[in-house]
């Protein structure tokens, strides 16, 4: 058993931890403090660049340079932004081939000095694509070859020693993130257009599916106001919902909800139970949702409401099915 380490020893090594998270994230964060209040014409022109070129964004890098090019290419092909990654040096040995004529070319390095990078430029020159050169060295190689500069300059990098990749590669990501976004909100890229490249996963369900995706899955259960109320109890346990709608049966008009909470009150009041009657213990203005709304808005509902059921009413006020809270947490909405 490994003995306990005395108070006072682990009080400076938690001091260390603490002080040097802290130290980098204060590092990082004041660098893109920085970074925000530099963002301006150049930045603006790279954006209309690319938007004008109506090609895909090469993004290309190499060491931690390439790790950060590739999270900048998920980032713009998911908003819309048709980005490829292209590894520098895979660049200079025949992947250059993949660069067509009307395709915008991102190059990072945070010294843009490179060896790769530097023969990397020449070789976009020479095909005659934009180059746009993310670094953080202005007077460097790969910024006098570039045909556009976004500069992403800091101070230090946030480990103890001012060695390792922290904050160089932050503000190329966060670079990498305004450009995307700046590009969605150019092109107008809308929820709908986010949803259909995200279909797969809970943010994207968020944003395409709806109650008429859930209802019919579920059984339909209904009474007649006059329903006893054993026979409402069949019709509840019978849809599994814990919940019944209420309808007129001439105009199929819903009425109004019983649920298992509404049981338990009656229960709670009354002992002539054989004599009562839907109508005397349902709720007449359930909540209710629309089969084309979205199912997070449903979600939404019932969480605001405190409740677990809604019934679906159609354009006319019929009553079609009922969603539960157990169909919202199927689907990983909440």
């Amino acid at each position: 058993m490994t003995p306990r380490q005395p108070a006072n020893i682990r009080r400076p090594v938690e001091d260390l931890v603490t002080h040097t998270a802290r130290q980098t994230l204060a590092i990082e964060a004041d660098a893109l403090t920085k970074l925000a209040a530099g963002i301006g014409e150049e930045f603006r022109r790279c954006v209309e660049v690319i938007h004008e070129n109506h090609g895909r964004i090469i993004v290309t890098g190499i060491g931690k340079t390439a790790l950060v090019a590739q999270k900048i290419v998920a980032t713009l092909n998911s908003t819309g932004s048709p980005s490829l990654f292209l590894h520098a040096a895979d660049a200079i040995h025949g992947d250059i081939g993949m660069v067509q004529p009307s395709d915008t070319v991102l190059a990072l390095s945070r010294s843009g000095e490179t060896t790769e990078i530097e023969v990397l430029s020449l070789l976009v020159r020479n095909l005659g694509n934009t180059l746009i050169a993310m670094t953080s060295t202005a007077d460097s190689t790969l910024a006098r070859r570039a045909d556009h500069l976004l500069l992403v300059p800091f101070e230090r990098e946030a480990d103890p020693n001012g060695l390792a990749p922290t904050t160089s590669t932050t503000l190329m990501m966060a670079m990498g993130d305004a450009l995307a976004t700046a590009l969605l909100a150019l092109k107008g890229f809308s929820t709908a257009d986010f949803a259909r490249f995200h279909p797969g996963g809970s943010l994207g369900k968020k944003l395409y599916l709806r109650v008429s995706d859930l209802y019919p899955r579920n059984a339909k259960p209904y009474i007649h106001p006059n329903t006893s109320l054993k026979d409402t109890l069949l019709e509840m346990t019978t849809g599994r919902l814990g919940a019944t709608a209420v309808v007129d049966l001439k105009t199929e008009q819903m009425l109004g909800i019983i649920t298992d909470g509404d049981i338990r009150r009656l229960l709670n009041k009354r002992s002539d139970i054989d004599r009562v009657r839907a109508h005397e213990i349902m709720s007449p203005l359930p909540k209710f949702v629309r089969p084309d709304e979205l199912a997070i808005q449903a979600a939404s509902l019932m969480q605001d409401n405190g409740i677990s059921q809604l019934l679906v009413l159609d354009d006319r006020g019929l009553y079609v099915g009922m969603v539960h809270l157990h169909d919202i947490f199927r689907e990983g909405l909440i």
